[in-house]
């Protein structure tokens, strides 16, 4: 049997584990999260931002807030980084999918290398239990 080589990763990627196994948190309960970044050969990254956001989709002009941020700077190679951050959630606005607009919360870690360009990883959780909207015309 011949075993061929594993693709050279050409693209960062991050890994996500909430404390949560079901992404789900009710208002002003902790959320803990840890992450790992592999990254391919020889790229480093300069920083590495961790944060929870909501964010608004749908019609209209889109919403975003930043409820935790943190920047890092220690340099990130091509070994596997491993880190986690913890915070407690806000009451509001609680995750919603409504017909027209939706309210999206993520945990998103963000690296940025020295080529100038970045890289996003969003991870979405839900935020309360705030029930689906009907589509009209349908139960």
């Amino acid at each position: 049997m011949t075993h061929l080589p594993d693709p050279v990763r050409q693209h960062p990627s991050v890994t996500v584990q909430f404390c949560s196994p079901d992404r789900h948190y009710e208002p002003l309960q902790p959320i803990a999260v840890r992450y790992v970044v592999e990254l391919p050969s020889g790229q480093v990254a300069r920083a590495v931002e961790r944060s929870i956001v909501w964010y608004t989709e749908g019609k209209g002009e889109e919403d975003i807030g930043v409820h935790s941020f943190e920047r890092l700077t220690d340099r990130v190679t091509a070994e596997a980084k491993t880190g986690g951050f913890e915070s407690r959630l806000p009451a509001s606005p609680l995750s919603y999918e409504g017909v027209i607009v939706k309210i999206r919360w993520c945990v998103r870690v963000r690296l940025f290398f020295d080529a100038g360009r970045d890289f996003v990883s969003e991870h979405v959780f839900d935020l309360g239990h705030v029930p689906a909207a009907a589509f009209p015309g349908r139960p």
